[in-house]
């Protein structure tokens, strides 16, 4: 019996030992388990710190030329406002010039038609009070409908 006991016994002490050797191989795995996971939570927050670095100065440069792009429109703008009114001015004193051409062409011209009309009056006063009868009775009647 003695021997039963000691197989019994060595059985047991043998099951303890692989029970054992058992919970440390799952702690040893855990335990590699929690360093991986350490590892690669710092290589995540390593990236994640790099990946906001980046975005930041991303965001800096399209800042920066933004206000690059802002700054060289409005000196397009101002400059083409700059054309554009000395073009306005331009213009204006052409148009004053014109005008003033339009002025003396039809001064003149009404001038001679005056001092012709002013003659055949003279040379023809009834005919010419006849004619002056007709046209006001044609804006009288013109007036009236």
């Amino acid at each position: 019996m003695a021997d039963m006991k000691d197989k019994v016994k060595g059985a047991i002490d043998t099951g303890a030992d692989r029970a054992k050797q058992g919970v440390d191989r799952a702690a040893n795995t855990v335990q590699g388990a929690q360093n991986s996971a350490g590892n690669a939570t710092d290589a995540a927050k390593d990236t994640a710190q790099s990946a906001m670095n980046t975005a930041s100065d991303f965001a800096h440069n399209v800042r920066d030329r933004a206000g690059d792009y802002a700054h060289m429109a409005r000196e397009k703008a101002e400059q083409m406002a700059g054309d554009v009114s000395h073009a306005a001015q331009d213009a204006g004193h052409r148009v004053r010039e014109y005008a003033n051409e339009a002025y003396d062409y039809t001064a003149d011209h009404m001038k001679d038609f005056g001092q012709e009309l002013t003659g055949m009056v003279r040379r023809y006063p009834i005919p010419a009070l006849l004619v002056g009868f007709g046209i006001g009775m044609l804006i009288g009647r013109a007036a009236r409908a």
